[in-house]
């Protein structure tokens, strides 16, 4: 009986995890990306949360299920190993190590490139740009700005609140979510 529930863990986590590589490519499961549209505006911004990688996400939960499940099969093969008072409890802690390993090595991965796309807004404190939609006064208007040999369009405010005309050069003294905040040049 024990080998049977074993069975089913391997088969539910390996479906799970069959079923979610397939349909992430039929339905577009990738989280992140980059809008640019028609008029050329991109979206850029910073915030103080994590992105991470939960150690509660279904890719770690399927992971243990079924490392429990195949763990549990072949230890309740030895005869040392074969009840499930022994096999079960080893099996469980396989199943929590191996999700670990798989939680740290996402974790990792999201640290990586959530730090990469940080680096890239941080550098842009200072940097030139040009007032293309006026910004009225306490209110908001766009700029554009070249980085890495592109050009990028954004939503802006003055610093300190003043009207800033068409055409005017500015410089980028912070960003704030996606919206950025100017002063003159």
């Amino acid at each position: 009986m024990d080998f049977f529930i074993y069975v089913i863990c391997f088969g539910v986590g390996l479906l799970f995890a069959i079923m979610s590589a397939c349909s992430s490519h039929i339905f577009g499961g990738h989280e992140g990306h980059l809008d640019v549209g028609a008029s050329g505006h991109a979206e850029a911004g910073y915030s103080n949360e994590v992105t991470g990688f939960s150690p509660l996400s279904p890719t770690v939960i399927a992971t243990f299920v079924t490392a429990f499940g195949g763990l549990g099969m072949v230890l309740s093969r030895f005869a040392l190993t074969s009840s499930p008072w022994i096999s079960a409890p080893l099996a469980a802690l396989g199943g929590l190590g191996i999700a670990g390993g798989v939680f740290a090595f996402f974790n990792r991965v999201f640290q990586i490139a959530e730090s990469s796309s940080e680096s890239k807004v941080a550098s842009l404190m200072g940097m030139t740009a040009t007032v293309i939609s006026p910004i009225p006064q306490n209110g908001v208007g766009e700029i554009a700005y070249v980085q890495a040999g592109t050009r990028y369009t954004a939503p802006a405010r003055e610093e300190h609140g003043a009207a800033v005309a068409n055409g005017q050069v500015v410089k980028i003294s912070r960003v704030v979510g996606t919206e950025f905040f100017v002063v003159p040049a």
